[in-house]
């Protein structure tokens, strides 16, 4: 999946997975292996990629977090695994 010009995402079956990792895959509704955050452009845009995961059969985890120049929102893949989306002012990170 193509998220941008310089984030992609691989989305794998656990067999396919294997064969990336010695180690055994562990259920992430039960534990936590990975914690994902992406940056958007906007406010919108993370509303928009919350919104579209939650369509995809996603669920929120937690409220969305305004910190006037910070704003967050994450949720739930399918899998589990936890995802962060954010929105920086730009002025901040500058």
């Amino acid at each position: 999946m193509i998220v941008s010009d310089d984030i992609y995402i691989m989305l794998l079956t656990h067999e396919k997975f294997k064969t990336f990792t010695p180690n055994p895959i562990c259920d992430a509704t039960k534990s936590t292996e990975v914690l994902v955050c992406l940056s958007m452009e906007s406010r919108a845009a993370v509303d928009e990629i919350v919104s579209n995961a939650i369509a995809a059969g996603g669920n929120t985890y937690s409220e969305p977090q305004d910190h006037g120049f910070m704003y967050g929102h994450g949720f739930q893949d399918l899998d589990g695994h936890i995802w962060e989306v954010m929105f920086m002012e730009s002025d901040v990170t500058s």
